[in-house]
């Protein structure tokens, strides 16, 4: 058994016996919510296009790749999906004439391992068929990447404050609107085909029967893991384009109900543990947010006090200014009087004058 698959299933029971409830509900078949969607994806329609990654790109505001969606070289090498990349088309030669391409991403397990490692229940399987992820209760412990069979979430080691797990949401807030997923929508060779479950096997049984030198008697996701809502067809072995194929048909959590008597004390003490972090985690966002709260608080009431004495100081020096302008106006008016009267008393002395000298 390989480690990461053995952890998977070591850590999924752990959580799955944290809540007994979650436990009971792993020991029940499920067969998907009635009337959920799927896409189906057919490697031989396929032509490598990269129109499908384009079409997610801008659906999801994802930013854009270093190399344009044109440039087909990027096949050349095999790819996986990351924290700014859903999903990602991939080349493989086969040993015929042509190569085979296949898309990879969140094959939304109709009973999902991601869910059930997670503890804090930051995944959810969606009537819609979507497997979706609340950022706001994530604690980070990134037991989800361990637990997947498939190897698909991925995380923003980048983000330094809040990191978030990123994957494929299968577009459910698209499907809310009646919209295709992106990938779907921007698919020029229909090699994505989106539906209900129940009508994409009919859909895939019916291509399978009506072409049998096509396709492999088989619909990848129809049974795998207890069923996924993204389904496969191909014309050559499943395994020659990177698809597992030592899955079985066991569900996830049903597969950890197994591993519950095989390791009791990781069982019992793993949710603890992980409570622990959560509850740490949460305190110390609490105390980051006090922190950040009062230093808003204080800033602002420096501002305002700064404020405030650069208005009290303007206010002052205008009031002298103006007090300035009007003493200046005031002696101008003054002097001119003054001025004024000596100039009339003047012009009188000068007539009496005038007046003696012609008596």
């Amino acid at each position: 058994m390989q480690r990461r698959r053995f952890l998977g299933l070591v850590g999924a029971a752990g959580v799955s016996l944290a809540a007994s409830g979650k436990a009971k509900a792993a020991s029940k078949e499920f067969s998907g919510y009635p009337g959920s969607h799927a896409v189906l994806f057919d490697a031989t329609r396929c032509i490598g296009c990269r129109k499908c990654e384009a079409g997610c790109q801008k659906v999801n505001d994802l930013p854009m790749p270093e190399k344009p969606f044109d440039d087909l070289s990027v096949l050349d090498q095999k790819r996986r999906t990351h924290a700014e990349n859903f999903t990602v088309v991939n080349k493989y030669d086969v040993g015929q004439q042509a190569p085979v391409f296949r898309k990879f991403q969140c094959n939304h397990c109709l009973e999902p391992a991601c869910a059930s490692a997670c503890f804090v229940k930051a995944f959810k399987k969606q009537p819609t068929g979507a497997v979706t992820y609340d950022a706001s209760v994530c604690v980070g412990c990134r037991y989800c990447m361990v637990a997947c069979p498939f190897e698909v979430p991925t995380y923003e080691y980048n983000e330094v404050l809040t990191p978030r797990v990123r994957k494929c949401h299968m577009c459910h807030e698209r499907q809310l609107e009646g919209k295709l997923p992106g990938c779907v929508e921007a698919c020029p060779k229909e090699a994505l085909t989106f539906g209900t479950r129940d009508e994409i096997l009919k859909v895939a049984r019916a291509r399978i029967r009506n072409y049998p030198g096509r396709y492999l008697d088989h619909v990848y996701g129809e049974k795998e893991m207890g069923g996924t809502s993204w389904l496969y067809l191909s014309g050559v072995p499943f395994k020659k384009i990177g698809m597992r194929e030592d899955l079985g048909t066991t569900s996830a959590p049903h597969l950890t109900t197994g591993a519950l008597a095989a390791v009791p004390m990781v069982v019992g003490l793993w949710p603890v543990v992980l409570g622990g972090i959560w509850a740490v985690n949460k305190r110390k966002e609490k105390i980051a947010a006090e922190e950040q709260k009062a230093a808003v608080n204080s800033a602002v009431s420096e501002t305002q006090e700064k404020a405030q004495q650069e208005m009290a100081d303007a206010l002052a020096k205008a009031e002298a200014s103006t007090q300035r302008r009007i003493d200046n106006e005031v002696k101008k008016a003054v002097d001119e009087a003054l001025k004024a009267k000596e100039e009339e008393a003047q012009s009188q002395a000068e007539d009496g004058k005038t007046d003696e000298e012609g008596a």
